[in-house]
């Protein structure tokens, strides 16, 4: 059975997604990204109100061109009250694809398919790739142990083996490319395409502060380390002096509470507003409370660049 590859997948042309990073991704980016024949994603959560993310559809919607796409990434589980409303307005407006990330993707599945959207899911393992192919993904993002943020346990090339060998679901690799050698890689082990993200938040186009791009280009692959202060999920982020001192382990009393059935879904909720809230301040302004989310494959990043030369560096 041949899979369809991903440029056919979303008529573009050249394999590659430019992933979805919280409070990184813009419509600037993502219409660098289809100006160059790629497919652009943006966190729903990047907009605070409904009528913010109304408007950046509306706003790529105008500026597509040929060869290029645009998508959305929803948190498809309890941590997201936003989500419901989210969905509704990603259906309505008609966005190209939607990637899902940390829950189950049927309701999002079934209403995007109604009106034509494709629907990708980050999956970490075959189970759950088995789980999100009966619900009718269109594809799986394959969320390998050298992503950025909330990354997987297993290598790309075992990920990516497994899961095209066994599921009829085209497969797309996320981790660890930050080069052609590296694309060129990914697509040897089986993947359709790649999402790209850490690479992307050193751009002229992103959102985040001076500061945060800076340190992408002087940090590097030995730099990036897990911690569980964010959601309470491990996330890799740079180990600046801050990350060193408040440590990445959950406290005592975190990890006790989020063993308590009754009081989980909370403290879950709790902890990642207040992460969330923490990355928010350190993504667009410089403290000492500075956490910076982002993987290994900083390693390559050696300047500040314009979205459009970073794709010519993994695609050409």
């Amino acid at each position: 059975m041949t899979k369809p590859s991903l440029t056919a997948l979303l008529n573009i042309n050249k394999p590659l997604i430019i992933a979805p990073m919280f409070l990184v991704s813009n419509t600037k980016m993502v219409i660098e990204a289809m100006n160059s024949g790629v497919a652009g994603c943006i966190p729903a959560l990047n907009y605070r109100t409904l009528e913010e993310l109304r408007e950046s559809i509306l706003e790529l919607k105008a500026a597509k061109v040929q060869g290029g796409s645009f998508g959305y990434n929803l948190i498809v589980n309890k941590s997201n009250i936003k989500y419901k409303d989210q969905l509704a307005v990603l259906c309505t407006e008609k966005v190209d694809f939607i990637i899902t990330s940390l829950g189950s993707p049927e309701e999002t599945i079934r209403e995007a398919h109604k009106v034509g959207i494709k629907v990708f899911c980050d999956v970490t393992d075959l189970a759950f790739a088995k789980k999100v192919e009966s619900l009718g993904a269109d594809a799986l993002i394959a969320v390998n142990n050298v992503a950025g943020g909330h990354r997987g346990n297993l290598g790309p090339e075992e990920l990516i083996k497994e899961l095209d060998s066994k599921t009829t679901l085209p497969v797309i690799s996320a981790g660890g490319v930050s080069t052609k050698a590296d694309l060129d890689t990914m697509l040897g082990y089986g993947a359709v395409g790649v999402s790209v993200g850490s690479p992307f938040i050193a751009s002229f186009e992103s959102s985040v502060s001076q500061e945060y791009k800076q340190a992408c280009v002087d940090y590097g692959a030995k730099d990036i380390v897990l911690t569980e202060k964010i959601s309470g999920t491990p996330c890799t982020v740079i180990n600046t002096p801050y990350v060193q001192k408040v440590g990445t382990k959950q406290s005592w009393l975190e990890k006790s509470l989020s063993k308590n059935k009754t009081l989980k879904k909370w403290v879950k909720m709790i902890r990642y507003l207040l992460g969330s809230n923490a990355v928010t301040k350190a993504a667009t302004e410089v403290t000492y409370k500075t956490v910076w989310v982002a993987g290994p494959t900083i390693e390559n990043t050696k300047s500040i660049q314009p979205v459009s030369k970073i794709i010519d560096t993994i695609t050409l």
